[in-house]
C-alpha cells in the first residue's frame, strides 16, 4: 500500500509508549496497533486530530504517500 503510517517513528521521537498514547487519546491499544502496523483501511479525521494533538505533530508526520516502483 502506498500510504505509510509512521506512528511508531513519532512515538519514538516523543519518547511515548503506545499505552500512554492510548490513555491520552482514548483509543484502544488494539486500534492503535492496527493503525501503527499499517493494517487500518481508514482513519477518522477525529482520530488523526487527537493523535496529532497528543504527539504535537502534523498529519504529514504520521502519514506518508510513497509511490511504488513497478
Amino acid at each position: 500500500m502506498p500510504i505509510i503510517v509512521n506512528l511508531d517513528v513519532m512515538l519514538a521521537k516523543r519518547k511515548m509508549s503506545l499505552t500512554e498514547l492510548s490513555d491520552r487519546v482514548g483509543i484502544t491499544m488494539s486500534n492503535l496497533s492496527i493503525l501503527k502496523t499499517g493494517k487500518a483501511k481508514a482513519v477518522r479525521l477525529e482520530t488523526l486530530e487527537a493523535i496529532c494533538r497528543a504527539l504535537d505533530c502534523q498529519p504529514g508526520d504520521i502519514l506518508e504517500f510513497r509511490v511504488l516502483a513497478i
